[in-house]
């Protein structure tokens, strides 16, 4: 392989898993502001699946390749990247596309510096899931410490990320997910209590755990199928934030009346269609509020949590592992060095 080539997940055309698989492409160079990663870790997300399935194009101007987070080494700076990043430098980054190669472009302000203690593989579980966490309970969600906070898919890369979040805020984390090695995992992390929305009705749960008060915030990545039960289980100006629509788009029934009814609102958010002000800001909060928990000598340490780490040239077998929805934590990708 050319130095100017490298290694990338790529499909040629949308399908299922089978369609992927790792081939040359020609490797991205720095733009001003900007530097080029050397890749050693990515992780999957939902979008992957979403965007090789034809059903989610990148932002314009992002990489068509897969991954939205990544970690490694910076290798080259770009003309005029001042700050105080070097050549050699680790780092994590959250990515609007092109993680899933050996190399990646990416504005200087993006990268966060990887915590002590904690490997490359483990890095590149954090920027995506943490960022989206943090985004969802402290800019959207404004949680404070006693509020009760109901977490569908509590065994996500989000979702575990948020448990431990909600911890860290003081407030009392509660989940949803579809078995019981699930909520014993949410439980380990912090989670109060867990639903096993096959089992039984998360909403009469939730009420019941919070004594008939409510849930005070809702972390939504499910939408559609959920609807009633969400705003059943929502407190009194209770804050429901949607993020996904893993359970469908269509909702028929007196959503906006049940809603009004409880002076709740309802918030909207994607973060990979976020522009580059909105995501500097993000990483800068995160990096200054949140990283340094994740350092081993933090007394309340943070976890990236990761289910498998499966080398780049097994993308299919990963993919297919991400849709069976067993996943607890993280799909980690490591790339050929």
């Amino acid at each position: 392989m050319s130095s100017e080539n490298m290694l990338a997940v790529h499909f040629d055309e949308p399908g299922g898993p089978e369609k992927l698989y790792l081939t040359e492409v020609a490797k991205p160079s720095p733009v001003e502001g900007e530097v080029l990663l050397k890749v050693s870790a990515s992780a999957l997300n939902r979008a992957d699946l979403l965007q090789r399935q034809g059903q989610y194009a990148p932002p314009p101007g992002a990489s068509s390749i897969l991954g939205l987070e990544a970690s490694g080494h910076i290798a080259e700076l770009g003309p005029a990247c001042r700050g105080h990043w070097k050549i050699g430098d680790p780092a994590m980054v959250l990515l609007p596309g092109g993680g899933q190669a050996q190399y990646v472009t990416v504005p200087a302000e993006f990268l966060m510096p990887i915590p002590a203690g904690l490997t490359l593989s483990q890095a590149a579980a954090i920027p995506e899931a943490w960022l989206t966490a943090f985004q969802l309970l402290h800019l959207l969600g404004n949680v404070q410490a006693g509020d009760f906070v109901l977490i569908h898919a509590g065994s996500s890369g989000v979702g575990t990320a948020a448990i431990q979040l909600a911890r860290m805020a003081g407030a009392i984390p509660l989940v949803t997910a579809g078995s019981q090695h699930k909520l014993q995992m949410a439980e380990k992390l912090g989670a109060a209590a867990g639903f096993n929305y096959k089992e039984e009705d998360f909403s009469e749960a939730a009420l019941k755990f919070t004594k008939g008060a409510g849930v005070n915030l809702i972390l939504d990545c499910i939408g559609g199928s959920y609807w009633e039960k969400n705003v059943s289980c929502l407190a009194l100006d209770g804050r429901w934030i949607l993020y996904g629509l893993m359970g469908g788009t269509d909702v028929s029934g007196p959503l906006f009346s049940k809603l009004l009814f409880k002076r709740g609102s309802l918030i909207t958010t994607l973060l990979r269609s976020r522009d580059k002000k909105y995501k500097q800001r993000l990483v800068e909060a995160f990096t200054k509020q949140i990283l340094p928990h994740f350092s081993t000598e933090s007394p309340q340490r943070l976890l990236p949590v990761l289910d498998r780490v499966y080398p780049a040239a097994a993308i299919q077998e990963a993919h297919a592992y991400m849709e069976s929805n067993k996943n607890v934590g993280k799909i980690v990708l490591e790339l050929p060095q």
